[in-house]
Order: structure tokens, then C-alpha cells, then sequence
């Protein structure tokens, strides 16, 4: 008996991690499918031009083409980092890391499925408080000779993670409007390249955030999270929230949109409404990215970075909770899908089929059209990346 019950415990565990991927399915692919789309015509050169320094317009490009350029954060992270060699100002690089990997589509989507509207609309009012922030902050702290020390280390190209699939443009180039070249057989074949690169980018942050998920859901009971989160004293669970919030992020290493679910289960366990913002933010702090900060520009300026990027979280985190409880959106219940075990037959296996379908078509024509040799460049840094620099 023994032996059973331990096995018991990881199957309801890998249950309730397999009846979440179901239920989110649907909305990953309409997601990633979405983001494809955009970044199919959205051009890299562009990015770099509107990059160039840190005036509020450039920040603000730096935000709108961050969405647009949707990416998994260690893609993001090292897309920053190729974006400042290439000459894009040292804050607009990284407000552009913010807004790919904090105010994209699949996140809101699966924040609207998964534990409310009112989570999607915190996100996208908590991610601009953010970025204006962060501006402030850069701007009054961040030193020209540190901005030039990261420089120096960025460019000797020190591979972090998803270096490849950061430095590939896959946007489809040439004359004619949107609808044009979105359509064209390039198009189709850059859309269906960018959709499997990014599940091939991300995959890992998923399974992880819902294996993760499932174990906690199944194995640690409420009380815990009821007691961390100081849930029976509304005040101090308000104050407590932010700052605990992006800590749990840091050390649970689960990033991108693979830490909605495991919001759903903070939530339910008690985390104040902007210790949910502040802990999806921290994507961008969880420790294995901070080791590739530290690599891409120096141990000053990754300190710099998880400094001013914890304390923005965290009163961004305040500042959508003041918010949300004036304006009477905090939800009143905490009732977010984190699912039993089982899969019923319901309008969320039709959307599955719809999309695994569409997902399907997408995957053909990525073999079909020479996708595979740029998935195994992925991980790898492209060689003439540091002369690309140099040439512009």
C-alpha cells in the first residue's frame, strides 16, 4: 500500500495537468496562429529603425512592435539583446522585451479562459503602468558607462538561450499591402514557419507550467496558500500580494504563457488581485534568465535589470489592485479552471478539433516548405551576427 498511494497522488497530479491542456488547446493555437500572422508581416528592419533611442516615441514603438512580435521570454530576452547591438536604445530594447512576452494575444487569451476578463484587462492596464515605469526608472538611475559596459559584453555574443530563433526574420518582405502578402503562397509559408517555431520555442514553458500546475493543484492544500498569502487579513493580503508574487515566479522558473495556469491555482489559493499581475510580469526575472542577463551584459546591469523590473512589477501589481477595487472589477469569487480529471464532450472539444485541424494544415505546409533546417538552428547564435552589428 504503500507503494500505491504515492502513485495515486502523481496520477491525479498528471490528471489535472492533461484535463488543463485540453481545456487551453484551442485558445494556444488560435493564439500562436494569431501572433504568427502578425509577425509574418510586421519586418524586422522596421523594429531597428523605430528602436533607435529612448524618447517617448521610440518607447512606445518599442511597446505596440513588442506585441506585435510576440515570443516566448528567453526569445524575447535574447531578440533585446540583438535589437540594442544593431543600435536600438538600451531602454526601448528592453520595454520591447516587456510588451513580447507580457502584452501578447495568447496571454490575454488564455487569462480570459482561465480565470476572467477582468485578468486579461489587468494585464493589458498593469503592463503599460509597467513600461512607464521602468522608462522613469532608466532614465533617472541607468548610467551612460553602464549602458556602454553592457554594450561591450553584448557584443561578444555570448549565446544565452534561443539565440537562432531570436535573430531569424521570417516576415515576408517586398511590395503590396498586408492582405497581399499575407496571402500569398510566401505568406502562408512564413505564417506556418513562425507557428511551429514558436511551439518549438515555448513548449518546454508550457508542459512545465502545467505539469507544475497539476502537482500543486493535487498535492498542496489550500490552507498553504491560504496562510502564504495572508488570505484572512484582506489589508496586508493586498500588500503582501505583489511582493510575494514575482518571488514565486522567480523561483518556480515557469515562464511566458506557461505560468497562466499556475495563476489560476494562486489565485484559488488565495494571492491578492495584483499579486496575479505581478507574479505573470515576473516572467522576465525567473532565475535561468537572469544567469543570461548576467551573460549578455555583465553582472552590474543584470542586478540593474531584476532591481528595477521586481520593483515595477510590484507597484504595478499595487497600482492595478487600487485600481480594479475603485472601478469594482476585482472578482468577487476565486473560481479559476484548474480542471478535475476528465475530458467531457462540450464546445471545448469542438474548438480543439477546429484548431488542431487548422494547426495540422500549418505543420504540412512547415515540412513541405523547408521548415525543418531552421528548427534545428534554434538554439544556436547565427555566426555573422556580430559583423551584421558592426556593418549597420
Amino acid at each position: 500500500m504503500g507503494y500505491v498511494l504515492p502513485m495515486g497522488w502523481l496520477w491525479h497530479a498528471l490528471a489535472i495537468a492533461g484535463s488543463m491542456t485540453w481545456e487551453i488547446l484551442w485558445a494556444l493555437i488560435l493564439g500562436f496562429t494569431l501572433s504568427a500572422v502578425v509577425q509574418a508581416v510586421v519586418r524586422r528592419e522596421t523594429v531597428v529603425r523605430a528602436l533607435g533611442g529612448d524618447s517617448p516615441r521610440a518607447l512606445a514603438a518599442a511597446t505596440g512592435l513588442g506585441v506585435a512580435s510576440s515570443s516566448c521570454s528567453y526569445a524575447a530576452v535574447a531578440l533585446a539583446r540583438s535589437l540594442f547591438r544593431k543600435g536600438a536604445g538600451f531602454t526601448s530594447a528592453m520595454v520591447f522585451e516587456i510588451a513580447s512576452t507580457n502584452l501578447v494575444i495568447e496571454l490575454g487569451i488564455l487569462l480570459a479562459l482561465l480565470m476572467g476578463w477582468q485578468f486579461t484587462a489587468a494585464e493589458f492596464v498593469g503592463g503599460p503602468i509597467m513600461i512607464v515605469l521602468i522608462a522613469l526608472l532608466f532614465r533617472v538611475f541607468l548610467r551612460k558607462r553602464l549602458v556602454a559596459a553592457a554594450l561591450e559584453q553584448a557584443d561578444k555574443g555570448i549565446a544565452g538561450s534561443m539565440e537562432g530563433h531570436a535573430a531569424m526574420d521570417m516576415s515576408v518582405s517586398g511590395p503590396g499591402s498586408f492582405w497581399r502578402r499575407l496571402t500569398s503562397i510566401r505568406g502562408y509559408t512564413a505564417v506556418s514557419h513562425i507557428f511551429v517555431m514558436e511551439w518549438a520555442a515555448i513548449w518546454k514553458d508550457i508542459v512545465g507550467g502545467l505539469l507544475i500546475t497539476g502537482a500543486l493543484a493535487a498535492w498542496v492544500p489550500n490552507g498553504f496558500w491560504t496562510s502564504f498569502f495572508l488570505t484572512d487579513h484582506p489589508f496586508w493580503s493586498g500588500v503582501w500580494g505583489p511582493l510575494a508574487g514575482p518571488i514565486v515566479a522567480v523561483v518556480s522558473f515557469v515562464c511566458s504563457v506557461g505560468n497562466v495556469p499556475l495563476a489560476a491555482v494562486l489565485w484559488n489559493g488565495g494571492i491578492s488581485f495584483g499579486g496575479v499581475v505581478a507574479f505573470i510580469f515576473a516572467d522576465l526575472i525567473i532565475l535561468p534568465i537572469l544567469n543570461i542577463y548576467r551573460k549578455y551584459y555583465g553582472w552590474r546591469m543584470a542586478a540593474f535589470i531584476a532591481g528595477t523590473f521586481y520593483l515595477t512589477m510590484v507597484v504595478a501589481g499595487y497600482a492595478v489592485e487600487l485600481l480594479f477595487h475603485v472601478l469594482r472589477m476585482v472578482p468577487a469569487t476565486r473560481h479559476a479552471t484548474v480542471m478535475d480529471a476528465g475530458v467531457s464532450w462540450n464546445y471545448t472539444t469542438w474548438l480543439n478539433i477546429v484548431f488542431l485541424v487548422l494547426a495540422g494544415v500549418l505543420l504540412v505546409r512547415f515540412f513541405a516548405g523547408g521548415g525543418v533546417p531552421m528548427l534545428r538552428m534554434m538554439g544556436g547564435a547565427p555566426a555573422d551576427e556580430h559583423a551584421e552589428h558592426h556593418h549597420h
